[in-house]
């Protein structure tokens, strides 16, 4: 699970930022905290508890306070906010730059950045996008599509048939998010993010054919950038030997970042459609989320009053 860092550039593409003053090293500088911070207080004075990592945003209230101060004072204080080595200043709704923040600014090399977008909806927004950037991550080898809202992570040996499945799906009408390598991050303690490394994004493997770009085939419609993991489902060649679940009372998890996600095993053998099967399964799934298992409904019919063996 390696360290994550996201570049300050990035987050200025990706939020189409303005930049007011560079410091010169905005390629370099990396952002390590997914937070941000309303310096209201600090522009005060107020420094305990203060994380000079976060990036910083200058709204409203903010900007009114400095807009009240002396040349003087207000020098005075956004240089002492610069002396913490902060990585950023961001001024949201296109206020003006006080010629002591540029000041400042540049006294201690800070970049100052600006956006046209209210302060709580960037701010919001920002987490988010630094939430996930910096996620912890690991690499899996399988295939993330959605189907019906439900993202569905595929996995098994390499030849079972995984790229294959995935590609009858997104003919079905669904959708491919990735194929063969998985970046999966975990935003949250109970949720996983999928998406594909940039440079095989949108593309399919199948042997005999070779690489298939389902965007240009099927349309914009048949992929989607990124998906939560909400089930899993294991491929593996039938074993005659192994005894596979036939009536879905047992409760199977996959365990991957510390969470659990809960999955099935398909057996996989010759004349089965694994496109429909998968398909079945992730509807089967939202049904039991919203409360309604076929499994123990069958057992409460045969054995009325029993209750089902897990």
């Amino acid at each position: 699970m390696p360290f994550s860092s996201v570049f300050l550039s990035e987050v200025v593409k990706a939020f189409d930022l303005e930049v007011v003053y560079d410091s010169g090293d905005i390629e370099q500088r990396r952002l390590q905290v997914a937070d941000v911070t309303r310096p209201g207080l600090q522009l005060a004075g107020y420094y305990d508890h203060f994380g000079p990592d976060r990036i910083q945003l200058v709204g409203n209230m903010e900007h009114a306070y400095l807009d009240h101060l002396t040349p003087e004072e207000r020098l005075a204080s956004v240089s002492a906010l610069f002396e913490k080595k902060i990585p950023a200043l961001i001024i949201t709704r296109d206020h003006k730059v006080h010629k002591e923040i540029l000041e400042a600014a540049k006294a201690n090399p800070t970049p100052i950045l600006r956006t046209s977008e209210a302060t709580s909806d960037f701010s919001s927004e920002l987490v988010k996008y630094l939430k996930i950037e910096l996620a912890p991550r690991v690499s899996m080898h399988g295939v993330l599509v959605e189907v019906n809202g439900e993202g569905i992570l595929i996995l098994g040996e390499s030849g079972v048939g995984k790229s294959e499945t995935a590609l009858e799906i997104v003919k079905r009408g669904h959708r491919l998010i990735a194929d063969d390598q998985i970046e999966i991050r975990k935003v949250s303690e109970t949720t996983l993010v999928g998406r594909a490394p940039e440079i095989i994004r949108h593309l399919i493997e199948i042997r005999g054919i070779g690489i298939l770009d389902v965007k240009e085939l099927y349309g914009v419609s048949s992929v989607k950038p990124q998906e939560a993991i909400d089930f899993v489902i294991n491929l593996e060649l039938w074993d005659e030997k192994k005894t596979y679940d036939r009536l879905g009372l047992n409760d199977e998890t996959t365990e991957i970042l510390g969470i659990k996600v809960p999955s099935i095993t398909i057996p996989v053998g010759p004349g089965r459609n694994l496109a429909i099967i998968v398909e079945a399964a992730a509807i089967n799934y939202r049904v039991k989320k919203m409360g309604y298992n076929a499994a123990q409904d069958l057992v409460s019919r045969v054995f009325p009053g029993k209750k089902p063996e897990v």
